[in-house]
């Protein structure tokens, strides 16, 4: 980034003036919010902008990470986001939860471009930030929410209704968002989803798991650790319709019983009849489910856990490999994947020295 005239003496003389002071810089949170804002205000719209250590180079598609920028957040993005109305991935963590309903407004009401936006931990938001995405942000494509807990599922719902694009959301951790209402709206309104995190949402049951697979048939990863009101009905209903699913994550879902299992293996054989083919040409990863995780799922059995691990090949026990999580279920060890019994096979196959 080039500045010249007035502006680039500004900031050398800024800068001056905190090595004098003894000010070390070591990363971008180490300067002065008036400062930042004064470089940003300074950036093309069609530039970068450069945060917490963190470079990205784009002109088509710009790119704005704020990280670690927990003093005057807020006055941060009401600054810039009149100025990059081109932007289209901003990331606003925060160690500190400070961002407020107005900034949010701010960046939906002048970053219409925008696609990626991550306002994970933001537990001062509310709704009043939801609506104005919704209204604003109608290219969104990928919205991590998670840990906002002040969100409500009627605003979730609104956001589906315009925000129909979405592909990637996160919210894991928003307890009162997520509902049964919540999760129909979302099969309703993003056919497009391929990864959704659920985690946590403990008020959701199989009504609102249905609606979902029957509206996102697209869908790849879902993580459910923790819902503890799903039963086998949710994972029926997940096997059936959602043929391209690739991560399931059951953590803590006690009521799921070996029948979940077995239609998980079944659908499988019919989704898939070319899934062991493709083993033979070393393509495996490319079908089937390759991550499962029935931590804490006690009520099910070795055979039909066994079941399972055995038509989806990618699904691994084995040391530094371990895609199918069965921690805390001691009756599963006997569960082993295809890799562990095809070398226990060639280990005994393996003629002993004649004495």
């Amino acid at each position: 980034m080039v500045m010249v005239g007035e502006a680039s003496m500004e900031l050398d003389q800024n800068f001056q003036k905190m090595k004098m002071e003894g000010i070390s810089i070591k990363e971008w949170k180490d300067i002065p919010v008036e400062l930042l804002m004064r470089i940003l205000s300074l950036v093309d719209d069609r530039k970068i902008i450069i945060a917490s250590g963190v470079c990205s180079v784009g002109v088509e598609f710009p790119v704005s990470l704020i990280k670690g920028c927990n003093n005057n957040m807020n006055s941060l993005v009401l600054s810039i986001a009149p100025k990059f109305v081109k932007l289209q991935t901003l990331i606003l963590r925060q160690d500190k939860p400070q961002l407020v309903d107005n900034a949010v407004e701010a960046i939906a009401k002048h970053c219409h471009e925008l696609q990626e936006l991550d306002l994970s931990k933001s537990l001062k938001l509310t709704d009043r930030s939801l609506y104005a995405l919704a209204h604003g942000c109608p290219n969104l494509t990928k919205l991590n929410l998670s840990g906002c807990t002040s969100f409500s599922d009627t605003a979730i719902a609104c956001l589906t209704r315009f925000c129909r694009k979405l592909k990637v959301l996160n919210l894991c951790g928003c307890v009162n968002a997520v509902s049964d209402h919540a999760l129909e709206a979302i099969g309703n309104n993003c056919n497009q989803l391929q990864s959704l995190n659920l985690g946590w949402c403990e008020n959701i049951s199989d009504d609102g798991v249905m609606s979902l697979a029957y509206g996102c048939p697209d869908l790849r990863t879902l993580d459910l650790c923790g819902c503890v009101l799903i039963t086998d009905e949710s994972v029926v209903a997940l096997a059936n319709w959602c043929v391209h699913l690739r991560s399931l994550g059951l953590y803590y879902c006690r009521n799921i019983t070996d029948r979940a299992m077995y239609s998980l293996a079944q659908s499988g054989v019919k989704n898939k009849p070319g899934l062991w083919k493709s083993v033979k040409k070393g393509k495996y990863d490319e079908e089937g489910l390759r991550s499962l995780n029935i931590s804490q799922c006690t009520a099910l059995t070795p055979s039909a856990v066994q079941a399972v691990c055995d038509t989806f090949p990618a699904l691994h026990t084995c040391s530094g490999r371990h895609s199918l999580v069965m921690s805390g279920c001691l009756n599963l060890t006997s569960v082993h994947c295809a890799c562990i019994l095809q070398a226990h096979r060639t280990h005994s196959s393996v003629p002993y020295p004649a004495h």
